[in-house]
């Protein structure tokens, strides 16, 4: 290779949203070598968002979901096919079909898979369904078609919570089951959680909190029921998984890579960071598989599932594979997310996971339609809106100012504040959840940590 990075060969495993817009981010910021895409499923890159929301609702097909092509990227799609390792010293990745594919740089943007039902005799059976891909929600609306009796969803996240609004809204009678002390409570604390437990049991939702499912039954290989640790048995013809992601890290295993159950440390320019923390120069990371700092959550990593965050991310990976120091740019967008449920419009800016305060900044619990604004250690951290999302762009300002908590009366529309102080924001440990948070604040080491034996002589 040259020493003009706009050229060589550049190779971005996983087909998905970050994947697309890094490829084409490389082609805008000049890039003229050669470029390839490895996607182990057989699609062109897709969105996923709609996969729990229209898709479940039967306004859209699951094949309609492809995204948009910005530009061209002039790419090689290497689709259907998996990466089963990579060689960072002979600069190879090692595909399931035997060909290795050699790189000068590389983008890991694999993502996440949806976390099993972890007894694989009680997976097997017939109406046991996830929903991460595709084909995942092409079943599951088939199935919800159909006219199920009754629908078990296992963990209350926003993937959970969303499937069950989609039953409601069809009419069909749901149970959700979450081992926490409600639902989203692993993102949006204790407080919230109440606000959507409240929507849930409003709209019909059977919300069991604080049991775990203990086994689920089926007869002649069809799913017919489970049993719940506070002794109850629920009857119903199909049961979704809703227990979180799991990032694809398994191929990066022999590749010497800080990479773990919360994904592949990188630094703020999405290059990756090796198990001895040396900062590589020819690996970079983008998306829910990257693990990154953020200055304003005291550099501590950050592990995010976010349709923005990708986007981003791989902007600044793709800016950064093709131009030297100098010109390199961090990645510091603040996190942003969404989800529609139950008829309520949820919009997040922040960490909420990341404070130790709330308060109800405007509006009220009660008309359900309001602001949350979180803090920590005396400055705001994040914003939750319920119905109210033109003001976001209001909070997100004060969170990169890192302004004062709680924010002055009248901060955003003269009024004062709702609720006279701040109550403890009640984040729980994700341990003790069904559901996994998707943003997550990780600690400053890598998951995988390096010991280091010498010799006694």
């Amino acid at each position: 290779m040259s020493g003009d990075l706009r050229e060589g060969r550049i190779v971005i495993v996983g087909a998905s949203l970050a994947g697309l817009r890094a490829a084409e981010t490389l082609r805008e910021e000049g890039f003229t070598g050669s470029l390839t895409v490895v996607g182990d499923e057989p699609h062109p890159p897709y969105d996923r968002p709609p996969l729990s929301k229209q898709v479940l609702l039967g306004t859209a097909a699951a094949d309609t979901t492809g995204l948009p092509m910005r530009r061209d990227p002039d790419a090689q799609w290497r689709l259907g096919v998996r990466a089963t390792g990579l060689d960072p010293l002979g600069k190879r990745v090692l595909l399931a079909d035997g060909d290795p594919l050699p790189y000068d740089r590389l983008l890991i943007a694999t993502g996440t898979r949806a976390r099993p039902w972890p007894h694989a005799d009680q997976a097997a059976l017939d109406g046991v369904l996830t929903l991460r891909t595709r084909e995942d929600a092409a079943i599951l609306a088939d199935r919800l078609a159909s006219g199920p009796r009754r629908v078990l969803v296992i963990g209350a996240g926003f993937t959970g919570s969303e499937i069950a609004s989609a039953c409601r809204e069809r009419g069909i009678e749901v149970t959700v089951a979450e081992r926490g002390p409600g639902p989203l409570v692993g993102a949006l604390g204790g407080t919230l959680a109440k606000l959507a437990a409240g929507m849930q049991r409003a709209h019909g939702v059977d919300l069991r909190c604080g049991v775990t499912v203990f086994a689920l039954h089926g007869k002649n290989g069809r799913f017919r029921g489970a049993d719940l640790s506070d002794g109850s048995h629920i009857d119903a013809d199909l049961c979704v998984v809703a227990l979180g992601a799991v990032r694809n890290i398994e191929w990066l295993a022999d590749a010497g890579l800080a990479a773990g159950p919360h994904g592949v440390a990188c630094d703020a320019g999405c290059r990756a960071v090796d198990m001895y923390g040396i900062v590589t120069d020819d690996i970079f990371v983008a998306g829910d598989i990257a693990r990154f700092p953020h200055p304003l959550f005291e550099y501590q990593m950050l592990s995010l599932e976010h349709w923005g965050n990708a986007v981003a991310q791989a902007e600044v990976a793709a800016h950064n594979m093709v131009c030297p120091g100098p010109l390199r740019r961090p990645h510091l967008a603040v996190p942003v997310f969404w989800s529609t449920q139950f008829g309520y419009n949820i919009k997040s800016v922040g960490v909420p996971v990341f404070s130790d305060q709330v308060v109800i900044a405007q509006g009220s619990l009660a008309e359900r339609r309001l602001v949350a604004v979180y803090g920590y250690q005396g400055r705001v951290t994040a914003a939750v809106t319920v119905n109210m999302a033109k003001w976001l762009e209001h909070y997100q300002g004060l969170i990169e100012t890192a302004a004062p908590f709680p924010p002055g009366p009248g901060a955003a529309d003269g009024r004062p504040l709702v609720t006279d102080f701040p109550i403890p924001s009640d984040v729980p440990d994700a341990t003790g959840l069904s559901h996994g948070p998707t943003v997550a604040l990780t600690g400053h080491l890598p998951d995988r940590r390096l010991t280091v034996v010498r010799s006694a002589d």
